[in-house]
C-alpha cells in the first residue's frame, strides 16, 4: 500500500473530481430546452444532449474501472479527464446539435471516474481517512448533481447555452490540473489485457436499451421497431453475461456479484437510480410548466434548478446520518430506512405541490434518503470483493446507477406526455401524481429487497470473522 504524500490535499482533489462527474451527468438536463431553441431543433432532438452523456458513461464506466484497476490507474484518469475537457470545448463552440451531441458523448467518458476515485482513496489512504473519503465521494455523485442544474441554468440565462458548456470544461480542466500534481502512482498489480469483445456486447446491449428507452415519445410503445431493438438488446447482454462468465480476463467478473451483500448493493443501485431520476426529472419541469390544471409555477430555469438545491444539501447530511444508523442499529437497516424516507418525499409529492415551497421540502427529504443509500453502496461492495477489484466491483455498480438513472428518465417523460392533454403546453396535475405513486412503489422494492437480502445474509452468518463482517467502506455497522 502506497500512502498518499498529501493526504490532506488527496481528499479534496478526489472530492473534486467526484463533482465534476456529477457536473458532468447532469450538465445537460436543465438546458435541453435552452438547447431546442438555440440550434431549432425539436426537445426530442435536444435530449440528446443527455442522453449521449449517459450511453457512453454506462459502457465506459466499466471500460476506465478495468483500465484504472492496475498500476496505469493515475494515467487513465488524467487521460479521462482530458477527453472531459475536450468534449466541453466541443459542446460550448458554436458548430451544430451534431457536434454538441459529440462533445457531451465524449464528456460521458467521465462517468466512469468515481470507482477509480474511490480506488485510489482506499489504497492511498488509510483507516478512518480512506473509509471517510470514500463516503464522501459517493454521496458527491449524489449532491453535484443537485448543484449541476442551478448552477448550469445560472450561467446558461447570463451567457447562454454555450457559455454552460464552457464553465463545464474549465471545471473539468481544472480537475486535470489538480489531479496531475496530486495523484499518487499505483502499486496495484498489473492486470490482464482489456476484454475488448466483452466491452463491445455490454456496449451494444445497454445502448440499444437506453436508445430504445430514449425513443418511447417518438416510436411509441406499440412500435414493432422499438421491441426489436429491446430484444437485440436482451440478447447482446445475456450473450455478455455468458461471455463474462468464460474469459480468462472478464471486462467485470460477474463473480464479484453472487455474494449477497454484492447482489443486494447492485439491485438496489438500480432501484434508487431510478427512484432519484423520477424527481430530479420532474420537479424542474413542474417548476417551469405553466400555471394550468393546479400544475406548473412559471419559473425561470434558475429558480427550477435552486429547487435542488435542498436535494444536494439534504444528501450531504444523509451520508453521515447513514453512517451513524449504522453504527447505532446495524448496517443492514440502512437502505430500508433510506428506501423509506425517500418513499416518504415521494408521498409528500403526491399531496403536497401547490406552493412552490413544497418543492423545496419534497427536495430535501428525497436528498436525505438518496444520500444515505449511495453512502451505503460502497461500503457493501467493498466489504464484498478483495481490494484489487476494487474498481471493477464498484464500476458494476455504477453502471447500474446509470442505466437506473435512465429509466427513471424515461419513465418520467412517458408518464408526464400521456398525462399531457392535447393541445396544452404542460402535463395535467393527474400526470404529477401518478408519477408519484409509481415512486412510492419503486421505494418500497428498493425497501424489500435491502432487507431481505442484507437482514437475511447477518442472520445466517453470525460467524463471519470480523474483517469480512465489516465493510471497509464507511458504515461499520455491529
Amino acid at each position: 500500500m502506497t500512502v498518499a504524500r498529501s493526504p490532506r490535499a488527496l481528499v479534496p482533489v478526489l472530492v473534486f473530481v467526484g463533482t465534476v462527474v456529477a457536473v458532468i451527468s447532469s450538465l445537460g438536463a436543465p438546458l435541453v430546452p435552452a438547447i431546442a431553441e438555440t440550434m431549432r431543433t425539436t426537445l426530442p432532438g435536444a435530449q440528446w444532449s443527455l442522453t449521449a452523456t449517459l450511453l457512453v458513461g454506462a459502457v465506459a464506466t466499466p471500460v476506465v474501472g478495468r483500465l484504472g484497476d492496475g498500476p496505469h490507474r493515475r494515467g487513465v484518469v488524467l487521460a479521462v479527464l482530458a477527453v472531459v475537457t475536450l468534449g466541453g470545448m466541443l459542446a460550448a463552440l458554436p458548430l451544430g446539435l451534431g457536434w454538441l451531441i459529440a462533445g457531451r458523448a465524449l464528456q460521458g467518458v467521465g462517468l466512469g471516474l468515481t470507482p477509480l476515485a474511490m480506488a485510489t482513496a482506499r489504497e492511498a489512504l488509510e483507516g478512518e481517512r480512506s473509509r471517510s473519503t470514500i463516503a464522501v465521494l459517493s454521496v458527491t455523485v449524489v449532491s453535484g448533481v443537485g448543484l449541476g442544474y442551478p448552477l448550469a441554468g445560472l450561467v446558461a440565462e447570463l451567457g447562454g447555452v454555450h457559455a454552460a458548456f464552457w464553465a463545464g470544461a474549465a471545471v473539468s480542466l481544472a480537475a486535470l490540473l489538480a489531479c496531475a500534481v496530486v495523484l499518487p502512482p499505483s502499486t496495484a498489480a498489473p492486470r490482464g489485457r482489456l476484454d475488448v469483445v466483452g466491452a463491445l456486447l455490454l456496449g451494444a446491449g445497454v445502448a440499444g436499451l437506453l436508445f430504445a428507452l430514449g425513443q418511447v415519445e417518438v416510436w411509441g410503445w406499440t412500435s414493432p421497431l422499438l421491441w426489436a431493438l429491446a430484444a437485440a438488446s436482451a440478447v447482446a447482454l445475456l450473450a455478455w453475461v455468458g461471455w463474462e462468465r468464460r474469459t480468462a480476463w472478464p471486462l467485470v467478473d460477474l463473480r464479484l456479484a453472487r455474494g449477497r451483500l454484492a447482489l443486494t448493493a447492485h439491485s438496489a443501485a438500480l432501484l434508487v437510480g431510478l427512484s432519484n431520476y423520477l424527481l430530479l426529472t420532474a420537479v424542474p419541469v413542474l417548476a417551469q410548466a405553466p400555471p394550468s390544471d393546479g400544475a406548473g409555477f412559471g419559473t425561470s430555469i434558475v429558480v427550477a434548478g435552486l429547487t435542488l438545491l435542498p436535494f444536494s444539501a439534504a444528501s450531504v447530511l444523509g451520508g453521515r446520518l447513514a453512517r451513524l444508523l449504522a453504527d447505532r442499529a446495524g448496517r443492514h437497516v440502512v437502505l430500508p430506512v433510506a428506501a423509506s424516507v425517500q418513499g416518504a418525499a415521494f408521498v409528500l409529492f403526491a399531496l403536497a405541490r401547490s406552493d412552490l415551497w413544497q418543492l423545496f421540502l419534497v427536495m430535501a427529504v428525497a436528498g436525505l434518503g438518496v444520500g444515505a443509500s449511495f453512502a451505503a453502496f460502497p461500503a457493501l461492495v467493498v466489504s464484498a470483493v478483495p481490494p484489487s477489484e476494487t474498481g471493477s466491483a464498484m464500476s458494476l455498480n455504477q453502471v447500474l446507477r446509470y442505466v437506473g438513472f435512465a429509466l427513471g428518465s424515461a419513465l418520467t417523460a412517458t408518464l408526464l406526455a400521456a398525462a399531457t392533454p392535447s393541445g396544452a403546453a404542460a402535463p395535467a396535475a393527474g400526470g404529477y401524481t401518478t408519477l408519484a405513486l409509481v415512486g412510492v412503489a419503486v421505494c418500497a422494492t428498493t425497501a424489500a429487497v435491502a432487507w431481505l437480502g442484507l437482514g437475511w445474509g447477518r442472520r445466517s452468518s453470525p460467524g463471519r470473522p470480523a474483517e469480512a463482517a465489516t465493510p471497509s467502506g464507511q458504515l461499520s455497522g455491529r
